[in-house]
């Protein structure tokens, strides 16, 4: 994207988390967008389009604002408890970012962020599941179900993608961000009306003293096996890369730490050179893992993942085991018809 491109891009996004900042010539652009949405959905839901069933529980996690509100993190954490379940868990994602010649592509550790995107692999890495991109994700669903045998399918941010039958949905939505200006795209950030949330089977808020929130955890060298408290970097002023939905709560989670934080806050899916990385000092350079997946290969001593922890209040633990409750007894019920 050009400088310009760019520029215009954060003007737009500041104005839609800016109480009654929609731009008023997007405002009819906004609405056709809204009619657009409901007929679609309304299209899907008297059965008009067809939603694929895969043969197995699909639990989507999604939002309805355009930006990162701490779903991959969440999708992580849901993975986990699944699995202490005693589930076969795979993960369906667009791959926002990538490019793939051939789909479904099933992301290894190895595999390119340019060819998966960056969330994916960050998921395939961190949870050692099968992960599966494609922009059909019915189908990139299916393939997890056969070929992977997989007993239950989450799709990461498919919240508005209903070619895909789901069992149970998530809706994750940013404490500190809200909803913004509360106008639906392009005048806002909306991507469906909020009363969507009304209708999922959880919405939950990530920040703290919320649903849930991150916690830091240990901090990874990236171009070796070294690890250090961030306690550690109280020494000496910090350069903070952040190419993540919301920059500012990566960098609010280190000052809140005791760190000396210069900010270097980036485009969300961001593509790195070294010279985005690399600073005429020799300060240690801290950045999210979702940004470490792409760096690897331009980082040097001075850079540093740092990992966190998701953490869940007491009320969202008790919402979240009753639906993942749910949908394992869905689950080994289709087990059990396919054995027979």
């Amino acid at each position: 994207m050009s400088t310009l491109g760019s520029s215009l891009r954060a003007a737009l996004e500041r104005s839609w988390y800016s109480a009654g900042g929609a731009w008023w010539p997007l405002r009819p652009l906004a609405w056709l967008f809204r009619a657009v949405v409901a007929v679609r959905r309304n299209a899907y839901g008297r059965g008009w389009l067809d939603a694929v069933e895969v043969g197995a529980p699909v639990l989507v996690v999604g939002n309805i604002t355009v930006g990162g509100s701490g779903k991959t993190p969440l999708t992580l954490a849901l993975i986990e408890r699944l699995k202490r379940r005693g589930l076969q868990v795979g993960v369906v994602s667009r791959g926002y970012g990538g490019k793939a010649a051939t789909y479904p592509l099933e992301v290894t550790p190895d595999v390119s962020p340019a060819r998966c995107g960056d969330e994916p692999l960050m998921i395939a890495r961190a949870s050692g599941v099968p992960v599966v991109v494609d922009p059909r994700r019915p189908r990139g669903a299916l393939r997890l179900v056969e070929h992977n045998g997989v007993d239950i399918v989450l799709a990461d941010d498919g919240l508005q993608h209903y070619a895909l039958a789901r069992d149970g949905e998530i809706a994750v939505t940013d404490a500190r961000r809200g909803l913004g200006n509360g106008w639906m795209l392009p005048a806002g950030p909306l991507r469906e009306p909020a009363s969507r949330l009304d209708e999922v089977d959880l919405s939950l808020t990530h920040g703290a003293d919320r649903d849930f929130w991150l916690a830091p955890g240990t901090v990874h060298a990236i171009a070796s096996d070294t690890q250090r408290q961030l306690a550690d970097f109280r020494e000496t002023p910090v350069h903070a890369v952040a190419g993540i939905g919301d920059p500012a709560r990566f960098f609010a989670m280190l000052r809140e730490a005791g760190l000396d934080v210069i900010e270097h806050p980036m485009p969300d899916h961001h593509e790195y050179a070294g010279t985005h990385i690399r600073f005429a000092d020799d300060y240690p350079v801290l950045m999210t893992d979702k940004d470490a997946v792409k760096c690897a290969a331009l980082a040097d001593a001075r850079h540093w993942r740092v990992g966190t922890t998701l953490v869940f209040s007491d009320r969202a633990v008790r919402r979240v085991d009753t639906l993942l409750d749910r949908l394992c007894r869905h689950a080994r019920r289709a087990k059990e018809t396919v054995s027979q």
